[in-house]
């Protein structure tokens, strides 16, 4: 069984349970608060950031990038049509970059500051940060939210999935970003009908369920966050 240090606001973290459960891997969840910065989680990780994915005989696998490699490596290589890593290597370079932007370059503009202003400061103790959430900071990160929305509703209006014409990596990435906004009820789906179409279509998968499951004391998810159909 794999163990995944996570935290159900970390759309890295989302992004490997997704993989690991259209793999069909078994995971045991660690949640882990990054702001209390534990000795033992530093251990494991000195960049401490999540996830980190624990494996028998196996050095921490840190990141989500670097996990979604390592899972397609030695459980997607054996799943056929399965297999979320496309065959080609012109499509494998543009479902990476898909990857980076959703969890790299959303991550740093977008769900960074939303996430930490909305979430984790009213999680945390004054001493560790903790406190109201800066106004401005979601403005900006709600302005930049509008961008990325365009050019993901521009991806699922011109591809059958993001990374092309099967499902990958890319789409379960972009999801997993996507998702922890939709927690928040911060997506604007009347804005982007074709990417509201296609995230439809991944969150009816079986995968997807425990990621509708998760909760965040003293902050309830969006209304409609469950729905398949919404």
């Amino acid at each position: 069984m794999h163990q995944l240090y996570h935290h159900p606001m970390s759309a890295s973290s989302r992004y490997v349970r997704l993989l690991l459960g259209e793999y069909g891997q078994s995971m045991e969840l660690v949640e882990e608060k990054l702001w209390q910065r534990r000795e033992a989680f530093l251990a494991l990780n000195p960049a401490g950031n999540l996830p980190v994915l624990i494996v028998d005989g196996v050095e921490p696998v840190c990141g989500g990038i670097v996990a979604g490699e390592y899972l397609d490596e030695t459980s997607g290589a054996i799943m056929r049509d399965k297999r979320l890593m496309p065959e080609n290597a012109g499509e494998r370079a543009e479902m990476r970059r898909l990857v980076e932007w959703f969890l790299g370059k959303f991550e740093r503009e977008v769900a960074h500051y939303m996430v930490t202003e909305r979430v984790f400061k009213q999680l945390m103790r004054t001493e560790e940060g903790g406190g109201p959430p800066d106004t401005a900071t979601i403005r900006a990160a709600r302005a930049n939210l509008k961008q990325h929305m365009k050019y993901l509703n521009h991806l699922a209006s011109t591809r059958n999935w993001l990374g092309g014409v099967r499902i990958s990596c890319a789409d379960f990435a972009a999801a997993a970003a996507i998702s922890v906004l939709d927690y928040l009820g911060e997506i604007p789906w009347d804005q982007g009908p074709a990417a509201k179409d296609w995230f439809q279509r991944v969150k009816s998968r079986p995968s997807f369920r425990p990621i509708l499951s998760d909760k965040v004391l003293g902050l309830p998810p969006a209304s409609h966050y469950i729905d398949l159909d919404f």
